[in-house]
């Protein structure tokens, strides 16, 4: 276990934003990960889980507590018939996660190629991209029970996955330490054959029908580059990947509310907003859509953040800014879409030391 006081934060975030955190503390077993859980609760210190810093907002004040870093590697595999389970270890990073199975020919996650983070942020979001989610491939998360105070293995229906979302999600009872992950068979070996593909933007940019397989090596090139060309991809010679990634979840409407955005972007737009089956007669729409349409178009923001020139639900860091600034970019974004089409935008990223309701 290493431990450091008064910690800069914003290096460790990929929006390079936040103030100092009191502690910092990595944690490399499930030893270290219980002693850091009690030694915070016998001191009364707010404590908070940080991974890779992708997904993350952190506010200018720092946070004056224990910030956790799961340390913990590893990734075990063994055989189950065609398919492979896989123990990875919560500190592993996810694309090399990623990066492993498509190298053995093993499907399930080769368009969540190219997100950054670890592994034990996955679950929390359930991450997803591309038609798949980490839910499609979850067979159990072990955490640490904060309440129980022992490690336990929770299955995939005990994770209430929903769409960027999960029983984790802004509930710091549990601490992930490793995931199962259950691949399936793409032949096994390198070379083997992706999931069907289930994204029209990605199944145009490999030239195959929607529901159709192709080369796993191949798929996650592809995404790789299709991520890329959006700067979602954190390279440091890439300044619009300074971002939390999206950083506004799709809408998820009932028939009455998509109706109604219908009707409303029609006379607004003389356009239909694009929408996704989500299932229980729910339609999924685009947020980027709505976001340029309400008046903040790529590049938009005169100051230190703004929307990407190459996404619009990535805000960017361009050097300089603050958490305030970050937030009241978001905030006012958030406005304008609810009053041009009365549709109001929840924030994807985790918020540590601040809050998008109030002020930072």
């Amino acid at each position: 276990m290493k431990e450091q006081a008064n910690v800069p934060l914003a290096p460790l975030t990929t929006l390079h934003l936040g103030g100092v955190a009191a502690r910092l503390v990595d944690a490399e077993t499930e030893d270290d990960v219980a002693a850091v859980v009690a030694d915070t609760a016998s001191r009364g210190d707010p404590l908070f889980v940080l991974g890779g810093g992708s997904n993350v907002v952190v506010g200018d004040g720092g946070f004056a507590g224990v910030v956790l870093r799961v340390a913990l590697r590893g990734i075990v595999a063994r055989p189950d018939g065609a398919n492979v389970v896989v123990d990875v270890a919560a500190g592993e990073e996810w694309d090399a996660f990623v990066a492993w199975a498509a190298a053995d020919g093993w499907a399930g996650v080769e368009c969540l190629s190219g997100i950054p983070g670890r592994v034990g942020a996955t679950p929390i979001q359930n991450v997803g991209a591309y038609g798949q989610e980490v839910k499609d491939t979850i067979a159990s998360v072990r955490v640490f029970d904060r309440v129980t105070n022992g490690f336990v293995a929770m299955t995939a229906d005990a994770c209430a996955f929903g769409y960027r979302t999960s029983r984790f999600k802004n509930d710091d009872r549990f601490i992930v330490v490793s995931v199962r992950f259950v691949l399936r068979a793409g032949g096994g070996v390198p070379g083997g054959e992706s999931a069907p593909i289930r994204y029209a933007e990605l199944a145009k940019a490999l030239a195959v029908p929607e529901g159709q397989s192709a080369p796993i090596a191949h798929v996650r090139e592809t995404v790789i580059a299709l991520r890329r060309g959006k700067g979602m991809v954190v390279d440091p010679q890439d300044p619009e990947s300074v971002s939390a990634g999206s950083f506004f979840v799709n809408p998820v409407l009932d028939a009455a509310a998509f109706a109604e955005l219908v009707a409303r972007a029609q006379t607004v737009t003389g356009e239909r907003p694009p929408g996704f089956d989500a299932g229980e007669g729910r339609t999924k729409v685009a947020a980027a859509w709505l976001v340029e349409r309400a008046g903040f178009p790529k590049g938009w923001g005169p100051g230190p953040v703004g929307v990407s020139r190459k996404h619009a639900l990535a805000l960017v860091h361009r050097g300089g800014g603050t958490t305030r600034d970050l937030l009241a970019a978001a905030r006012t974004i958030q406005a304008g879409v609810r009053a041009r089409f009365g549709v109001g935008l929840e924030p994807e990223p985790v918020f540590v030391g601040c809050s998008f309701a109030s002020e930072p």
